[in-house]
């Protein structure tokens, strides 16, 4: 199972502003701007008034708002699908899962599940001498995917399956049906795999040899799993298949930030040039890894901790407050300190 410092370093993980806008404009389209002002509120997201893209979303405003909209809505796809997703289906289908009696069991029912709930795709199950594969076919020509609502579905599989399976299991690729969007580094945030775009169809898969593993959860588990969903899955926990969370996570262990290029590629086994062309090939950088990071713990200090400016960028390894908060602003489009003001749980009260 995952370790408490590895779940503490993927929840301060964020996500852009620009990765959740296929899904509000899709809520402002089904609630009506003012329920989804409301929401965004409830959840602590502000829409940014200046510099969108650089605006960042936690972790915990992500599953906030999920679970607002989804028990406000009755839809626990929110909109995302041409059918509403009845409040109880995913309580159902876990259940009808907790009978299969191995992983690739509980596959086969996922899909065949899903095939009678979606009018405009179709989840088709192969599988072959290496992998089982999940894949979103169009029943219709001149479908143009909902960006946000094709990974919540291929993360949902990745999270229901490792739920299942008691862990949360590596995956082989995963594959988008739509161009590389300019926020494309935010999937690996999501999925602890090889991500493609501009691909046929969306498909997430797995080695085959996961599909004989058991089913391990009871009823009783499932209770907990559901009324904290999507909080267990939304976020990747996996290191192992991903780059990018692997060095993160040795720069996040290492005091104020001092792991360097160096150090970090001899932890891996591997020589500096390898770690610069492999992270280069998953369009990331050393550097850039750095700086997100200290962009989410800063984020997270400033909006749940109470930490002087000072000290923040003492432990993030500024050489001065100024320092941190020009970085701040580049990373953000706002100081540290406003940021702190607008976000903070007692100004939320107010």
């Amino acid at each position: 199972m995952v370790t408490p410092s590895a779940r503490r370093i993927v929840h301060l993980s964020t996500v852009s502003y620009a990765f959740v806008e296929d899904w509000l404009a899709t809520l402002r389209a089904q609630c009506g701007p003012d329920m989804l002002a409301n929401f965004l509120e409830q959840a602590g997201l502000s829409i940014p008034e200046t510099d969108p893209e650089l605006a960042r979303v936690t972790h915990d405003q992500i599953v906030s708002l999920y679970q607002q909209v989804a028990a406000e809505t009755g839809d626990e796809m929110m909109g995302l699908w041409s059918r509403p997703i009845r409040s109880g289906t995913l309580k159902y289908l876990c259940t009808v899962l907790l009978e299969a009696s191995s992983i690739r069991t509980g596959i086969y029912r996922f899909t065949g599940f899903w095939n009678m709930l979606l009018d405009d795709y179709r989840v088709e199950l192969e599988r072959d001498a290496n992998e089982i594969r999940v894949s979103l076919i169009p029943r219709f020509e001149g479908l143009v995917p909902n960006r946000f609502g094709h990974m919540l579905l291929l993360k949902l599989t990745h999270g229901i399956v490792s739920w299942l399976a008691g862990r949360e299991l590596p995956l082989r690729d995963v594959g988008f049906a739509f161009p590389r969007p300019d926020f494309a580094e935010d999937y690996p945030v999501i999925f602890p795999a090889a991500i493609g775009f501009d691909e046929p169809y969306s498909s997430i898969s797995f080695d085959r040899a996961l599909g004989s593993l058991p089913v391990t959860r009871t009823a009783a588990e499932m209770h907990a799993f559901l009324v904290r969903a999507p909080r267990d899955w939304i976020f990747t926990d996996y290191k192992e298949h991903a780059l990018q969370l692997r060095v993160r996570e040795l720069l996040h262990r290492s005091a104020r930030m001092s792991c360097k290029l160096e150090d970090a590629a001899r932890s891996l086994n591997i020589t500096s040039r390898t770690l610069i062309r492999k992270l280069a090939a998953d369009g990331a950088s050393f550097q850039g890894i750095k700086d997100g990071l200290r962009r989410d713990i800063a984020i997270r200090e400033l909006t749940h901790g109470s930490k002087s400016l000072e000290a923040i960028s003492q432990d993030l390894g500024f050489a001065s407050a100024p320092n941190f908060h020009r970085a701040f602003k580049q990373w953000t489009g706002s100081t540290p300190a406003s940021y702190r003001q607008r976000h903070s749980p007692a100004e939320q009260d107010a």
